[in-house]
């Protein structure tokens, strides 16, 4: 099977092809991301135009999301302040710029 590679909305490579979906949010980063900003899933849900009930789903492991939506999941949290950082040997964790004194 070919596969190609290419650069996403946030500068992240990937590769295109079947089976080749890599998400960076997982369930228990939407989790930390909405306590880094103390909102709920109601919130999130119209921050990012999205159902509750995909919100709760997919943070309680029911379902896999589409990359669509997890795009639109990021992008509220971005727009909320959360960076969502690569830690070399332990993988992508969150953190609120300037919120250290």
């Amino acid at each position: 099977m070919t596969y190609m590679i290419y650069i996403d909305q946030y500068g992240w490579f990937g590769i295109m092809g079947q089976g080749a979906k890599e998400t960076i949010l997982t369930p228990a980063l939407c989790r930390a991301a909405r306590g880094l900003l103390d909102w709920t899933q109601a919130e999130l849900a119209e921050k990012a135009a999205v159902s509750r009930s995909t919100i709760r789903d997919y943070e309680g492991h029911h379902h896999e999301i589409h990359r669509a939506t997890e795009a639109q999941l990021r992008l509220a949290f971005e727009d909320g302040g959360v960076k969502f950082v690569e830690i070399e040997g332990c993988g992508t964790g969150l953190c609120l710029p300037g919120s250290v004194n």
